[in-house]
């Protein structure tokens, strides 16, 4: 986030905040473009590839976020394996995949759509239900589930 100002980052890491409060603890993943909202603050302004997961319980409820995996400008490396460890230490019943595009082109890439196989193939395995992989940028999002490709 090196192109804000530091009265920017504060003003984003205050509405991070709010939306994380609102996210946490709700009878249920409710709004979907409450999420978008906090991925878009949260990896949009980021100038390399940040990966993470938003584990969730049985009613969709979030349990966590977590920060994954970094990387370049043009992609990071993932390790489904890595994701199903945080998968069952956090207990989740499902997750949505999230990665952010520095270049701000949402669109996914066959790498993109190739691990998004892998994820739900792996975290099946283990009864964990991948329900979306989301692509964001600082303007814009690509939704897996809402596209019908899981």
């Amino acid at each position: 986030m090196q192109d804000f100002t530091d009265e920017e980052r504060g003003i984003i890491a205050q509405a991070l905040e709010i939306l994380e409060r609102k996210l946490q603890g709700k009878a249920a993943l409710e709004s979907p473009e409450a999420v978008r909202c906090y991925l878009r603050l949260l990896l949009g302004p980021e100038r390399n590839e940040h990966f993470g997961m938003i584990f969730l319980d049985t009613r969709h409820r979030v349990l966590t976020y977590k920060s994954l995996f970094h990387g370049s400008i043009s992609g990071a490396s993932v390790y489904p394996r890595v994701v199903v460890q945080e998968a069952l230490a956090c207990n989740a019943a499902a997750a949505i995949a999230v990665h952010n595009h520095p270049s701000g082109c949402v669109e996914p890439s066959q790498a993109d759509r190739t691990l998004t196989v892998k994820l739900q193939d792996a975290l099946s395995l283990v009864e964990v239900r991948l329900i979306d992989h989301m692509v964001v940028s600082h303007s814009d999002y690509f939704s897996f589930a809402e596209r019908g490709l899981l």
